[in-house]
C-alpha cells in the first residue's frame, strides 16, 4: 500500500510540476496564439528547400526509430545470446574484488553498444553532412565519439560501482536510494557540465575579445532579467562553426558555473537583435525556474520509473535469469536488464517528457519576447526573423507530423514560434505584459 500511494503522489507531483511551468495563460497570449495557429506564413521555404527540409525530416525520423528499436533489440540479445553473462565471468576472472570487476564489466559492455550501434551514429552523422547542417571533418568526429566513450566508461564505471553498492546494501528499496543518487548527480552535471565538459568538444573565448559591442547590448537584457547575475566575464563565444552551421545563444551552468554563450555562427548570419531575442528566450528558462522545476520533473519521472522498473526488472530475472545466466539482481549482468528496463519506460513516456518541455519553451518564448522589449527596435518583427533564420539554417519542416511531434519534439514548431512572435505585442493597446510590468 505504501508504494501503491508513493505512485499515486509522484503522479500528483509531475502534473503539479507541469501546471507550474506552464503559468496561467493571459488574455493577450491566448489571442496571440489563436490567431498563430491558423497562420503558416510566418516561416516558409522556398519550393527547393521545402523538399530537403522535408526530406531530412523524414530521415531524422527514420534514424530515431533505428536508434531506439535497435538499441533495445542490442540489448535483448546480450542478454538471450548470454554475452553479459559472458562479460561478467571475465570480469570475475580479472579479479576478485568488486571495485575493478564493476569498470572491467562497463567498458565491455560500452564496446559492445558502441560497436554495434555506430552504423547507425555514422548514418546520422552522414546525413547531417549531407544536407549542410554539419561541417565537421570524420576525423573531429570520431574523436568526439572516443571522448563520449571515455566519459561514459569513466562515470559509468564509478556509477555502476554507487549502484551496485545500493543493491546490496538494500536489496529492497535500492530503486528509492538510486533515484536520489541520479537526482543529486544531475544537479552536480548541470554545474561542471560548462568547466569539465563542455570544453571537452568546443572551443570557447571571452566574447568581450570580439564582439564588446554585442556583449554591452546582453547585459541589458541581463540587467532587465529579474535579478538573475551573469557579468561580462562570464560570456563566451564558442566556435560552432567548426562542426555545424545552425544557430543559437543559451545561458549554462548553475550558480557560479552560469555562463551566456554564443555561436559564432550566429553572430555571422543573424543580427544583433535577433540573438538579443534567442538569448532572452534561453535566459528566460533560468528567471522562470524551468531549470530547478525541470530537475524536479525529471526527479519525480525518475523516482516512478526506477519504482515501475524495479519490479519489472525483479520479474525478468524470475523469468529468464536462469536462462540468461543472470540469476540474481547483484551480478553484474543483471546491469543490462535493469538498462533495458529503463530504456523502454523511458521510451514510453517520452510524450510526457515532450510536452513538459514544449510547454517550458513555449513559457521562455513569451519571455524572451518581453525582456527585449525597449532594447530591439521591434520584437514582433525580430521574433519572426529570428525564428525564421532559425528555422532556415536548420531546414526545419514548415508542416512537421503531428505523431512526431507530439512524441518527440521538445519544442512546439517552428512555424507556430514565428507567427505567435509575430503577432504576440503585450505593450500595444488594450493588451498586457506576462513576466512585466507594463512601461513605454
Amino acid at each position: 500500500m505504501r508504494l501503491r500511494n508513493l505512485f499515486l503522489l509522484l503522479i500528483a507531483a509531475m502534473a503539479l510540476l507541469r501546471s507550474q511551468a506552464h503559468a496561467a495563460t493571459t488574455p493577450t497570449e491566448a489571442r496571440a496564439l489563436a490567431a498563430a495557429r491558423n497562420d503558416h506564413t510566418a516561416y516558409t521555404l522556398p519550393a527547393g528547400e521545402l523538399v530537403k527540409a522535408k526530406a531530412l525530416t523524414r530521415t531524422r525520423h527514420l534514424v530515431y526509430w533505428a536508434d531506439t528499436v535497435w538499441g533495445l533489440v542490442t540489448l535483448w540479445l546480450l542478454l538471450e545470446l548470454r554475452i553479459a553473462a559472458r562479460m561478467e565471468a571475465w570480469a570475475v576472472r580479472i579479479s576478485r574484488r568488486r571495485w575493478v570487476q564493476g569498470p572491467l564489466f562497463v567498458l565491455q559492455f560500452n564496446l559492445w553498444m558502441t560497436l554495434l550501434l555506430l552504423p547507425v551514429a555514422v548514418f546520422a552523422q552522414q546525413t547531417e553532412r549531407s544536407f549542410g547542417l554539419s561541417v565537421q571533418a570524420w576525423g573531429s568526429w570520431l574523436g568526439d565519439e572516443g571522448k563520449s566513450f571515455a566519459l561514459e566508461v569513466v562515470l559509468g564505471g564509478l556509477g555502476v560501482l554507487v549502484l551496485f553498492w545500493l543493491i546490496r546494501r538494500f536489496p529492497q528499496s535500492w530503486w528509492a536510494w538510486s533515484a536520489g543518487t541520479v537526482m543529486a548527480l544531475s544537479v552536480l552535471g548541470v554545474f561542471a557540465t560548462p568547466y569539465v565538459i563542455d570544453p571537452l568538444f568546443n572551443r570557447f573565448e571571452p566574447l568581450a575579445k570580439s564582439n564588446p559591442a554585442l556583449v554591452a547590448q546582453l547585459e541589458r537584457v541581463v540587467a532587465k532579467g529579474n535579478g538573475i547575475q551573469i557579468p561580462p566575464e562570464r560570456m563566451f563565444l564558442m566556435r560552432a562553426s567548426d562542426k555545424v552551421t545552425t544557430l543559437n545563444a543559451y545561458v549554462t551552468g548553475f550558480g557560479a558555473s552560469k555562463r551566456v554563450v554564443v555561436w559564432d555562427t550566429s553572430v555571422a548570419k543573424g543580427t544583433p537583435d535577433e540573438i538579443l531575442l534567442i538569448f532572452g528566450h534561453e535566459m528566460g528558462h533560468y528567471v522562470l525556474g524551468h531549470i530547478v522545476r525541470s530537475l524536479l520533473f525529471s526527479f519525480a519521472l525518475i523516482l516512478a520509473g526506477f519504482w515501475v522498473g524495479f519490479h519489472l526488472f525483479q520479474w525478468l530475472l524470475r523469468r529468464f535469469g536462469a536462462r540468461w545466466g543472470v540469476a540474481r539482481q547483484e551480478d553484474w549482468g543483471s546491469l543490462v536488464v535493469m538498462i533495458l528496463v529503463l530504456s523502454v519506460l523511458g521510451f514510453a513516456v517520452s510524450p510526457i517528457a515532450s510536452a513538459y518541455s514544449r510547454s517550458n519553451e513555449h513559457a521562455a518564448d513569451v519571455y524572451g519576447q518581453e525582456v527585449v522589449h525597449g532594447i530591439v527596435r521591434d520584437p514582433q518583427a525580430t521574433g519572426r526573423a529570428a525564428f525564421a533564420v532559425l528555422g532556415e539554417t536548420s531546414l526545419d519542416d514548415p508542416t512537421p507530423a503531428p505523431f512526431y511531434e507530439f512524441w518527440t519534439d521538445s519544442h512546439p514548431p517552428i512555424w507556430l514560434r514565428a507567427a505567435f512572435a509575430a503577432r504576440y505585442d503585450p505593450w500595444a493597446e488594450g493588451e498586457a505584459p506576462k513576466y512585466f510590468s507594463k512601461q513605454p
